[in-house]
């Protein structure tokens, strides 16, 4: 099983406390750190400062030296694809070819209006998604003179310099994430490199992986080239007193409600929770159900302790 790490900057993290994240992460064993791409603050508190996921991916590359980066996932309204392709081939660039990248369909209709971005129909903005995937797939890897002809967006006669550097493959690593519904299990399989199950549980993964791979096999494609991943809620702890400490902090940052009991019975279905052997049997589970990369979403990303615990839990 292989970790990373997946962070929720939109919290109210500045660029400072992101990156005593990632050196924290990277210490600990973590090989990739991923954040998330969005512009209005939650869950808890709202009003909270957020940044910008590609400007402080840039800031980590350079300050930062094996841990992966990347973000879980960038909404395709927020950039045009074209540009996106740049974006993300200059960050991977500055990183030495340590560059993930996450896109989707956005969700979030309040930071679009907060910012005055378009948001459409959710029909449309997957067309907009697969249209996107084309052209930045397209884009990294077709040869000089490439053209693509979409509804909304067309490429004529590219020429895209530098190329990515990835160092797992001729460009970033390109993640899909969500249900795995027919549509989306189609883009994976033409053209994801991985495939990340949100709220990943083992019955959700098996459905949603069994997708992908049907999905891979009818266009020809080897299922066993798509990692199968799944992003899971983290809390973790030396003991129950700690765990419980925990709980109360998370409950407070998130707006989650004053009755930890309650909290922890909800989740432990679905998160990775509790102290070593509890944690280690819903890891186990997921394997079974057959997740081969953990995205740990940590909503308490300002305790660095907890970050070097699940480190050397499950990264070490």
């Amino acid at each position: 099983m292989r970790f990373a790490l997946m962070i929720e900057p939109q919290q109210g993290l500045a660029y400072h406390e992101i990156l005593a994240i990632a050196r924290t992460a990277e210490a600990s064993g973590f090989e990739a750190l991923l954040r998330s791409d969005h512009y209005t603050s939650f869950p808890g508190e709202a009003g909270l400062p957020t940044t910008d996921a590609w400007g402080t991916l840039a800031g980590l590359a350079r300050e930062t030296s094996r841990i992966r980066l990347g973000s879980l996932v960038s909404p395709v309204t927020f950039r045009i694809p074209g540009s996106f392709a740049k974006l993300v081939a200059t960050v991977d660039e500055m990183s030495g070819g340590r560059i993930e990248v996450g896109m989707g369909a956005g969700w979030n209709e309040q930071e679009h209006a907060e910012l005055g971005i378009p948001f459409p129909p959710l029909k449309e903005r997957y067309d907009r998604l697969e249209e996107a995937l084309a052209i930045v797939h397209g884009l990294w890897t077709a040869d000089d003179g490439w053209t693509f002809e979409g509804r909304y967006w067309q490429v004529a006669g590219s020429r895209f310099r530098p190329r990515p550097t990835f160092s797992g493959g001729g460009h970033p690593h390109l993640i899909l994430g969500g249900d795995g519904r027919p549509r989306l299990a189609r883009l994976v399989a033409t053209y994801g490199d991985e495939f990340n199950r949100q709220s990943g549980t083992p019955e959700r993964v098996r459905e949603a992986y069994g997708n992908v791979r049907k999905a891979a096999e009818a266009i020809g494609r080897d299922s066993d080239e798509i990692v199968y991943s799944a992003m899971v809620g983290v809390l973790v702890a030396e003991t129950d007193r700690e765990l419980d400490d925990r709980v109360h902090e998370l409950l407070t940052t998130t707006g989650g409600g004053s009755n930890a009991k309650d909290w922890l019975a909800e989740r432990r279905s679905r998160w990775i929770l509790g102290t070593s052997e509890q944690a280690w049997e819903r890891v186990r589970a997921l394997e079974a159900a057959g997740v081969q990369r953990i995205m740990l979403q940590d909503c308490l990303p300002g305790d660095l302790e907890m970050i070097r615990l699940a480190g050397r839990l499950f990264a070490g």
